[in-house]
């Protein structure tokens, strides 16, 4: 049996991955779940009522307006001052107008598959990322504290060939894994649209947009396994990963943020993480620097900076290989004892 095969199977026979893929499928299916329930189909009937709601609401207020020009000139001929309590000639010119009341207002919510969706593949990535960093980083993590990964290099001595195929097999069974989960995604999503919500307009560029937006975020997902992987590999240990993590995190989006504010740096943001965690599933980023403002009449013109995917693809890139490569580095250099 070959070192890949094998691999895989010790992958997927861990207690943890299992209870994580369990803790996994019941947070996605939970998601979607409250979708379910909290999205209502439009019926005919359920716009006319809100239509209705919204004519009453329009003569609710013509009355009360009408009762205010009352009161305001019964107030003006007892030679009271109305104007600052009715406004200018007590306020006639304010009259309800019947586009001031959109029915939209009164109707449920209801899930639009088309303007919706691409936000839910994040959510999805997400999830899905998190599952593969904690997999990724105890697989190999476990074989460093145990000793099972000198006890495997005494059978299979070649280094960088056994900690190659315990990576491969990671990235193997995560990618398949996020495939199939997100093409129950998917599905799950596009029956809420159909008989919860709308799939109106779904054309086949939508579809091709959602495709896209897919293999970003099983980009996104495989890079986080590698990098957690990389990272317990090198600290020999899964809290190496895990302190990495909430280090990075708190460095980037605390520190960093408040570094750049204290010493006024213009488009601070772009040195964040999430930044361009944001720009690779929106396709770009719009960064407004209000300290720039400029006031012209009255109105203010900040000066704006785009980050786009192809920023983040070279910030994630960049990072993810670096990492490879000192762990691969380091497998090959260190004493293994």
């Amino acid at each position: 049996m070959s070192l890949y095969v094998t691999e895989l199977r010790r992958l997927a026979k861990r207690r943890l991955t299992r209870l994580l893929l369990v803790l996994l499928v019941l947070g996605l299916a939970g998601i979607a779940t409250a979708f379910t329930f909290s999205s209502h189909k439009l019926s005919p009937a359920v716009v006319a009522q809100a239509q209705a709601k919204a004519d009453a609401d329009y003569r609710q207020a013509v009355k009360e307006w009408e009762r205010s020009i009352v009161e305001c000139d019964a107030a003006a001929k007892r030679g009271e001052q109305t104007e600052e309590r009715y406004g200018p000639d007590c306020g006639r010119q304010w009259q309800p107008q019947p586009d001031m009341f959109d029915p939209k207002w009164n109707l449920p919510y209801q899930f639009d598959f088309r303007s919706e969706f691409a936000n839910f593949i994040a959510v999805f990535a997400g999830a899905v990322a998190l599952f593969a960093f904690l997999v990724g980083a105890s697989f190999v993590g476990a074989e460093w504290s145990t000793g099972g990964m000198m006890n495997l290099l005494l059978w299979r001595p070649k280094r960088l060939a056994v900690l190659g195929t315990k990576l491969a097999a990671v990235l193997t069974a995560v990618s398949g894994l996020t495939v199939l989960l997100g093409a129950l995604w998917t599905a799950a999503f596009w029956l809420i649209g159909t008989y919860r919500g709308s799939t109106a307009k779904v054309t086949s560029e939508v579809w091709q947009s959602t495709a896209i937006s897919g293999v970003r975020a099983l980009a996104l997902v495989l890079a986080v396994a590698a990098v957690s992987f990389a990272l317990a590999s090198l600290g020999r240990h899964t809290a190496m990963a895990l302190g990495v993590a909430v280090g990075l995190g708190v460095i980037s989006e605390i520190g960093i943020r408040i570094a750049v504010s204290m010493a006024g740096v213009r488009f601070g943001d772009r040195y964040v993480l999430s930044t361009y965690a944001l720009a690779w599933f929106e396709k770009q980023w719009k960064l407004i620097d209000y300290r720039s403002c400029d006031f012209v009449q009255g109105q203010c013109t900040p000066k704006e900076m785009l980050v786009t995917w192809q920023d983040s693809a070279l910030v994630f890139g960049v990072g993810t290989a670096v990492v490879l490569v000192a762990a691969f580095w380091m497998m090959r250099r260190r004493d293994i004892s």
